[in-house]
Parts: C-alpha cells; sequence; structure tokens
C-alpha cells in the first residue's frame, strides 16, 4: 500500500506541464517514472518483496560476422559486437531504493532521464535466481521495457537488457542485420550472463532462464526458441534492406545445423510481445512448429505493423508447445512493452519531424495500465516455468474478460458462480482477451 501510494503521489507530481514550484515537470528529480503501480492494477503486478539492484555492463562478441559491411562475395568480414547493457537484480536488505537512467528518445538525439526504483550499482541479495532477457525493438534501446526489468527483479529474477547494434535510436542500420543478429544476440546474452564473474554470478543461475522480446525482439525470441525461419524467408530477394548478404540467413532456417545449435535447453520459456515476421512469411507452419518452450504471446488486435492476424497464425501454428495469447483490444503496435512516454517525447523534434510521443503510446490504452497487465501475466508465467510455483489460477482464464462473472459470498469469497479473471479487480478485465492452447492443438 505504501508502495502504492508513492506511486500515485508521483503520477500527480508530474501531471502537468508545470510542477508546484513553478518549474517545467521536466526540470524534477522524480519525473518519467518507470515504476508506476495504478491502484486497479491486477494482483501480481505489485512490487515484489526484494529492493532491486541496477549495474551497466558491456559485453562483447568477438568476430562477429559484420552484416552491413558484407558484400556480394568474398569473405564475410568480422568485427567485435558491443552491446552496452543494463542488469537488474534483487538487491541486499536495507538497500535505499531509486535511481535514474540517462537515456535518449526515439529520434536518436534528445537526452531523457528516467526515473525508477532501482537503486545503481547496489549489493545483490543472497541466494539464486532466475535469469530473464529483454529485447527491445527496432530500433530501440535497453531502457524501453526498463518498468518490466525492475518488477521482475523485485519478484527474485535476475534481468538483463542490452542495446542491439545497428538497431538502437543511436545506430538504426540496415534491417538485414536486425534479422540476421537479433536471436544470436540473445543467445550472446545468455551466455555472456552465464559466463559473470564475482557477486552478480553468485546470484545469477542461467541454466533458469527466459527470454522476452517486443517487436523484432519477439522476432529473435521466437527463432531462439525453435521457431526456424522458412525458405520463403531464406530464398528473399526483394526489398533489398530485408536481404542479407551471402545467404547469411541461412543459418536461422528451420531444420539448419546452424539454427539447431542456437536453440538452448537453458532456456525454458518465451514471451513474445507484438513479434514481426510471421505477416511477411518469415515463417511458415512447420518452422513455428519447431518451437517447443512453453510460450506467451502478447498483441494489440490493431497491430498494423506486425499485424494482429499474423500474430494469431503464430498462435495457431505453435503446435509443438502450450502457448497463451494475450490481446488488448484496439490497442496498436506500442501494446504493453515501452515505458510510459517521457514527457520530453511530448515535443517536436526536429531530427524526427514530428514528437516522438507515438512511439511509446497507445491511441486508446494508457500505458501503465498494459505495463501493469503485462507485469502481472509475466510474473505468473515466468513463476510457472522459471521457478516452478503454481500460478494455473492466473493463467486458466474465460477467454474474454468480458465474459468473467463476478460472484462473491456474504464475507467477500467467491462462490460456485465466481468465473473473473483471477487477480483482477472487479470490471477491470473487460477489453482484454486470454487464450490458451495445449501443444498438439
Amino acid at each position: 500500500m505504501r508502495h502504492l501510494l508513492i506511486a500515485g503521489a508521483a503520477s500527480l507530481a508530474c501531471a502537468g506541464p508545470l510542477a508546484a514550484e513553478g518549474r517545467p515537470a521536466q526540470d524534477r528529480p522524480d519525473h518519467n517514472r518507470i515504476d508506476l503501480i495504478r491502484p486497479d492494477a491486477p494482483e501480481l503486478a505489485a512490487t515484489g518483496d526484494h529492493p532491486v539492484g541496477v549495474r551497466a555492463a558491456t559485453f562483447t562478441d568477438a568476430d562477429r560476422i559484420d552484416v552491413i559491411a558484407t558484400g556480394a562475395q568474398g569473405t564475410p568480414p568480422t568485427a567485435d559486437r558491443v552491446l552496452e547493457a543494463e542488469i537488474w537484480y534483487p538487491a541486499a536488505q536495507g538497500t535505499p531504493p531509486g535511481g535514474t537512467y540517462d537515456t535518449i528518445l526515439r529520434d536518436g538525439v534528445t537526452p531523457a532521464v528516467l526515473t525508477g526504483a532501482a537503486a545503481r550499482d547496489a549489493d545483490p541479495a543472497e541466494g539464486s535466481f532466475p535469469l530473464v532477457i529483454l529485447s527491445h525493438g527496432y530500433p530501440g534501446n535497453r531502457h524501453l521495457m526498463s518498468h518490466l526489468g525492475e518488477n521482475l527483479a523485485s519478484k527474485g529474477y535476475v534481468v538483463v537488457a542490452a542495446d542491439h547494434p545497428d538497431s538502437t535510436y543511436a545506430d538504426q542500420g540496415a534491417f538485414a542485420s536486425t534479422l540476421v543478429n537479433r536471436a544470436v544476440d540473445q543467445r550472446f546474452l545468455l551466455d555472456s550472463m552465464a559466463g559473470l564473474e564475482g557477486d552478480l554470478a553468485a546470484v545469477t543461475d542461467a541454466d533458469r532462464a527466459a527470454v522476452v522480446g517486443y517487436s523484432m525482439g519477439g522476432y529473435g525470441a521466437l527463432i531462439f526458441g525453435g521457431a526456424g525461419l522458412s525458405q520463403t524467408a531464406i530464398a528473399r530477394t526483394e526489398p533489398a534492406g530485408y536481404v542479407p548478404p551471402q545467404d547469411l540467413l541461412g543459418r536461422l532456417a528451420a531444420g539448419s545445423d546452424d539454427h539447431a545449435a542456437l536453440v538452448d535447453p537453458r532456456v525454458k520459456a518465451v514471451i513474445a510481445i507484438a513479434p514481426w515476421g510471421r505477416q511477411a512469411d518469415f515463417w511458415d507452419a512447420e518452422g513455428l512448429a519447431g518451437l517447443e518452450k512453453p510460450l506467451m504471446l502478447v498483441a494489440g488486435s490493431a497491430d498494423d505493423v506486425s499485424e494482429y492476424d499474423a500474430i494469431r497464425q503464430v498462435f495457431d501454428q505453435t503446435t509443438g508447445t502450450t502457448r497463451h495469447l494475450l490481446t488488448y483490444q484496439n490497442a496498436n503496435h506500442n501494446a504493453a512493452a515501452p515505458i510510459p512516454a517521457p514527457l520530453e517525447a511530448w515535443a517536436f523534434s526536429e531530427s524526427l519531424g514530428r514528437a516522438p510521443f507515438d512511439h511509446y503510446a497507445d491511441p486508446v490504452w494508457d500505458t501503465v495500465r498494459m505495463n501493469n497487465i503485462l507485469q502481472h501475466f509475466s510474473t505468473a508465467f515466468l513463476d510457472q516455468h522459471l521457478k516452478g510455483e503454481d500460478r494455473g489460477a492466473y493463467l486458466d482464464l474465460v477467454p474474454d474478460g468480458a465474459d468473467g462473472v463476478w460472484s462473491m459470498t456474504e464475507d467477500d469469497q467467491p462462490d460456485a458462480a465466481h468465473s473473473y479473471w483471477a487477480g483482477f479487480p472487479n470490471r477491470s478485465a473487460t477489453g482484454l482477451q486470454f487464450e490458451t492452447r495445449q501443444a498438439g492443438e
């Protein structure tokens, strides 16, 4: 309750264009909060029992093939691929909460400061915690899903998010690089976290890992999870920006030895938010059936980038596993994943030609609400598959939230007629769908 009151106060402080002291809100030390929990949030969105720490890290994959520099012929050149990362983790009890992140906006130029609960360079808690890899979209950066990083760390997870080179706001390059590198980056992050030294190594259990990817991060997560690419994708000759040279995309093809070697048994679950690719036939039914890890898909029903119908095809065709599809009715491509639009994103950007606001926000849904719902379902799903906790009540739901029946006894206990979504306050599941299919279906 104390957290909710503090979060609510922060929300009110940031709501207007001018702060109480008469200064612009972006000059205040508490603006751009990423850790807000609304009073109507579902149960498992609430911040966990652990204080949260965060550390910067740099991981270098030496001699990775440089996709952008590779020509039509000759030996593909290699270069060091450097991933700048943030690592969130459960911190030692008594760690004072609060810290900031220096970042830039979608325009690749405008600086912004985000405020959260994580304490920079705090001592880790005692214990060993499962690993979650967060992977941003194209373009994006390691802070785009920082709300989820902090939230999961408070519940006993180590979480890493990295800037994917050629795919960030600052260095957005040819799309072909992201097509080839994204799933490989995710595997490299897993290996890097497994090879940590020092106090963070002691608390990181990389043998119990999950990948959470948004848009192109979701594309990579599906490939890394076992869904090899189609021959249509491999043989593509246009548009030019989608076609890596020298068949470099072939190593991700379904049935290839390279793809089989990429898939890792340490990954126990996959969450793909608005995954890009099925609308452009980067998978077919056979390739998607190769994904055998538990899967949760998240989408907006109005997504016109990854296209909602195509995401439903992914849901239909991943028959090798039990999977869920969480749908935000009438939300577009920004459903659930991005942080709330920083205040600086409300202003016109000369370099972008518009305000960057629409990169973060949805025309229909409040971003904090979407974040809280994602935090709730991610917690249930990851607790179930990485920690072995029974979270079935939160995942076995009436498919349409509006169809759930709220029915309580006089002492406020669910009666036989009650079928409302577990953990959701009354009247709060409208506009959501949560569907489940078993392996083989």
